[in-house]
């Protein structure tokens, strides 16, 4: 069964995988985007829970523990899911499935194998992946907006050789950073950058402050050689941007 692709204005930033049998995919939509993914019989994908949108007849799901894919106590304790949906291709012709971004996203493909075998992102950005990807999650347990290192605010890893998906919020801008080159970025605008690039963390009021929250309060000084994602509205951002202009109605007034 061939899988019902259809045109899309944009596409993202893709890798394309040196290996020849590459699965076909394609990435619809400009803001909220699903990945389309062709599965040929017996293939699966493994996929975040709540994300699959439709799926061909011959696909069934299961939602499974995956223990390759580590997790801790802490993320059970505060409400993180610790499982994965395995959605395989039963058939004995080509199916297909689609996978949607939680929000106002964009879906960046990302071929491990041309990162060194690992990735990292910001919490909660993993999606999908076909073939050898594992995800480790980590909770942070400092104080909220206190960040010393990479591992404060990008605290998922992808490792294998697998093709991945992971989500970034807003438009996305992709830097390839040369040796020794510098970049800033606010640290909430990185989706996932390469294990080869060096974090240096700058803050850019006194340490006080930093923890009563803001905006643009923390730098983080990338040095390459190495891949940046940058993303244009982080989830966190966007998301209090709809809090602040929301206006409760008081009862009894009209």
């Amino acid at each position: 069964m061939a899988a019902p692709f259809f045109s899309t204005p944009f596409q993202p930033y893709v890798y394309q995988s040196p290996q020849e049998n590459v699965t076909p995919f394609q990435i619809l939509g400009g803001e909220a985007q699903i990945v389309q993914i062709m599965l040929k019989p017996q293939e699966k994908i493994v996929a975040r829970p709540g994300s699959m949108c439709y799926m061909s007849g011959s696909v069934q799901m299961e939602n499974v523990y995956i223990p390759e894919n580590e997790v801790g106590m802490w993320q059970w304790l505060f409400g993180k899911a610790v499982t994965s949906i395995v959605l395989l291709n039963q058939g004995s012709n080509d199916g297909f499935v689609g996978i949607s971004a939680p929000s106002l996203a964009r879906i960046l493909p990302i071929d491990l194998a041309m990162f060194g075998g690992e990735i990292l992102c910001q919490p909660d950005a993993f999606l999908c992946s076909l073939n050898d990807v594992k995800v480790n999650n980590t909770t942070d347990q400092r104080a909220r907006n206190i960040v010393v290192g990479a591992e404060g605010f990008l605290r998922q890893k992808l490792t294998g050789q697998g093709l991945a998906f992971i989500v970034a919020g807003g438009s996305v801008v992709q830097k390839n950073l040369e040796v020794g080159e510098e970049l800033a970025v606010d640290v909430s605008c990185i989706a996932a950058l390469s294990g080869t690039v060096n974090v240096q963390i700058k803050y850019n009021v006194p340490m006080r402050r930093v923890v009563f929250g803001g905006d643009n309060l923390v730098t983080a000084v990338l040095t390459g050689p190495g891949i940046v994602f940058i993303q244009s509205l982080p989830f966190q951002r966007f998301s209090q941007r709809i809090a602040s202009g929301y206006i409760p109605k008081h009862e009894g007034k009209s």
